[in-house]
């Protein structure tokens, strides 16, 4: 797809959501307290799966997870028909369990879509152990609790209290936990579309793979819900040189070729863009923020767009994730011996692309940039294959709002944080949203996890939540499954 296209469509989105999101907040909404029975069995199932190692390592199991689950499920009563452990691979099998709809309906189901899988963490870098549920100071800790175990046990939870209370929806409701989100060569969410369309296939998607509250300094100032997001892509970038003695250094060996490049990257920063989602969201935010922040926010949004005031928002990580494509160096490797200057020095550069853009334009951009002869940059796929062009992958398409998935988010995100404005986002990582936007069925990225901007420590060291903000989230997924199968 063409730039311009995929421009035209997110402005269409953006229109209808920035009508949408003007309207009076949908009557009140009284939220039913979880019991403390409840709360148990949910912190119970967190803490299972924090524990539970789901990396894309030899030590790791998607599977065990999963099959943990569906011990859950089946000892609640689930029918066995409806609760199905399948996957290609023995350490990475799904689960997709369905509520079934009190009577025969040819409305489709609504799936709640999240991944099991968490990045790897090792223990030598954290203050607690990465695979031990730990909760101190209001927080919970270990791998998973913001990314994304934390929305998986939610939606556990509340999946079992609907089956405990006798809940009999209008339509289907679907819950899938897959693997190899975050990397690996059997990602679940492409095989169950691909080879069992049946149990995955829906109304819309619901993704707690992103979106969610922001919080500054405890104050709720935005809930962002997704609309599109940006294209994953990794480079293999190789140095090369004949090599030699390390009593004899030369200038040209393959470790300071390959650092000097990365220097250059490092100094480098893309153009800055704006697409209809993103210009959308700044508006919302602007209308919080106070002081020179909003006033950046506003010169941003003006014709031309002021670039002083882009440089100075761009110091805030999230917002520069929101203005261009970025790429950073994640992996070296370099060397084969202590005494020998390095024949060989690798970098993997992990690229988040701005829709519009694709892996290939930002592969031959990198090339460029780095002006180096002695330099390869490959692509590499997510299941480790590299090759010398990259594909020509699209950005998601920003589906329409549906009224019946955004009056009851709404409505349900006023009473847990009240005035909070809504606002579409564009996704600044990648989920496995893409692959059912691909295949036609809207998707919409809400965690109803609220977190302190500088914060986020998805994939990262002493990786915590918010005990409140598991509850809340907890509160949330309960009543919207509610909303989303009445009559």
């Amino acid at each position: 797809m063409h730039r311009n296209v995929t421009i035209c469509i997110a402005a269409a989105f953006a229109l209808s959501v920035g009508s949408f999101f003007s309207l009076p907040v949908f009557g009140q909404t009284q939220l039913p307290a979880a019991s403390p029975q409840d709360r148990a069995l949910a912190r119970d199932i967190f803490k299972q799966l924090i524990e539970i190692n789901t990396t894309d390592t030899p030590r790791g199991s998607v599977t065990a997870g999963a099959a943990a689950m569906q011990k859950r499920f089946l000892d609640a009563g689930f029918p066995a028909e409806d609760v199905h452990l399948l996957g290609p691979d023995p350490r990475k099998q799904n689960l997709v369990v369905r509520l079934r709809a009190a009577a025969p309906t040819a409305e489709k189901p609504v799936l709640f879509l999240c991944h099991m899988d968490v990045v790897q963490a090792l223990r030598s870098d954290w203050s607690t152990d990465p695979f031990q549920f730990v909760e101190k100071d209001g927080y919970y800790y270990g791998r998973g609790t913001q990314d994304m175990k934390d929305s998986d046990a939610a939606l556990v939870a509340t999946f079992l209290r609907l089956r405990k209370e006798g809940y009999k929806p209008h339509r289907d409701l679907v819950l899938a936990l897959t693997a190899d989100e975050e990397g690996g060569k059997f990602n679940g969410a492409a095989w169950l579309l691909r080879t069992h369309r049946e149990l995955v296939d829906a109304a819309y998607v619901i993704n707690p793979d992103s979106g969610g509250v922001e919080l500054d300094h405890g104050r709720p100032v935005v809930a962002d819900v997704e609309a599109t997001e940006k294209v994953y892509a990794d480079y293999q970038v190789t140095a090369t040189n004949p090599g030699g003695h390390s009593s004899r250094p030369r200038p040209d060996n393959a470790i300071y070729e390959l650092t000097a490049a990365l220097n250059r990257l490092a100094a480098f920063s893309f153009p800055f863009e704006m697409n209809a989602v993103t210009r959308t969201y700044f508006e919302n935010l602007a209308r919080q923020e106070t002081g020179p922040a909003a006033n950046d926010m506003h010169a941003i949004l003006a014709t031309p767009p002021d670039l002083n005031a882009v440089a100075r928002l761009s110091a805030e990580p999230s917002f520069n994730s929101n203005f261009r494509t970025t790429c950073v160096a994640t992996r070296l490797n370099a060397g084969h011996a202590n005494n020998a200057l390095p024949q060989t020095a690798q970098a993997n550069v992990n690229c988040r692309i701005f829709p519009g853009h694709s892996p290939e334009e930002i592969r031959r951009q990198l090339a460029d940039l780095f002006a180096d002869p002695k330099l390869t940059v490959k692509y590499v796929s997510d299941a480790g294959v590299v090759a010398d062009t990259a594909p020509d992958r699209k950005a998601m398409v920003p589906p329409a709002p549906i009224p019946e998935v955004f009056e009851p988010l709404t409505r349900i995100t006023q009473a847990l944080w009240p005035g909070t404005p809504v606002t579409p986002v564009m996704e600044n990582g990648a989920s496995d949203s893409i692959y059912f936007a691909q295949a036609g069925i809207p998707c919409y990225g809400y965690s109803a996890i609220a977190l302190e901007r500088d914060d986020d420590r998805a994939h990262g060291q002493d990786e915590r939540l918010p005990v409140d903000s598991y509850w809340k989230s907890l509160d949330f997924f309960y009543a919207f499954a509610k909303e989303l199968s009445a009559k």
